[in-house]
């Protein structure tokens, strides 16, 4: 697995390097993808819908950095560039996740805003464990979660192969540490 310290760096500032702000946040992207498996593995499901969660919202916010011109772009208003800038992109609400999910989409993400409601799904079930009735969470048992928690794994992975990656290596920014994650992430998923 790839450092994992890295993580405990502070992060670069979105508004003054998003190259640098992404690199990081994909490498923890790869990271918490890697626990959901663990976790999963040792049939913490609960935990690994949790990590698969947070994967989501920091691919997210990565991709939000690497089109951060295209992003603000898509608003007229100060007050919508505003908020992108200083919450939307650094914090990645999930209270707004399901909006954030859209405008990617919107820029050329196929089906982003599906797997983003799989990723609020998942969030659901991580408080609420499994729920026959459907009340407090969509999965009736760890098995239909599990699916899902795999289902969007294999989504990331495939969104950071084909569309990241390639602008974090014109940017130099993909190095050793992001390929080594990546390359076990596919291995323990078997693409």
């Amino acid at each position: 697995m790839a450092r994992s310290g890295l993580l405990e760096e502070p992060l670069p500032k979105p508004r003054r390097d998003p190259a640098g702000y992404a690199s990081a946040r994909i490498l923890e992207v790869l990271l918490e993808a890697l626990l959901a498996l663990r976790f999963l593995g040792e049939g913490y499901t609960r935990n690994a819908a949790g990590k698969v969660f947070q994967a989501w919202r920091a691919l997210t916010a990565a991709i939000l950095a690497l089109e951060l011109d295209r992003v603000l772009g898509r608003f007229e208003s100060e007050r919508d560039r505003k908020w992108i800038l200083e919450k939307g992109l650094p914090r990645v609400p999930s209270t707004r996740l399901k909006t954030l999910g859209q405008l990617i989409e919107e820029l050329g993400y196929p089906h982003y805003t599906h797997f983003t409601s799989t990723a609020l799904d998942l969030h659901d079930y991580q408080y609420h464990g499994p729920d026959p009735d459907a009340e407090l969470s969509k999965y009736a048992n760890r098995e239909e979660a599990a699916r899902d928690i795999i289902y969007l794994l294999e989504r990331l992975t495939e969104i950071i192969e084909e569309r990241v990656k390639p602008r974090l290596e014109e940017l130099g920014k993909w190095d050793e540490d992001h390929e080594k994650a990546l390359k076990e992430l596919k291995g323990k998923l078997g693409s």
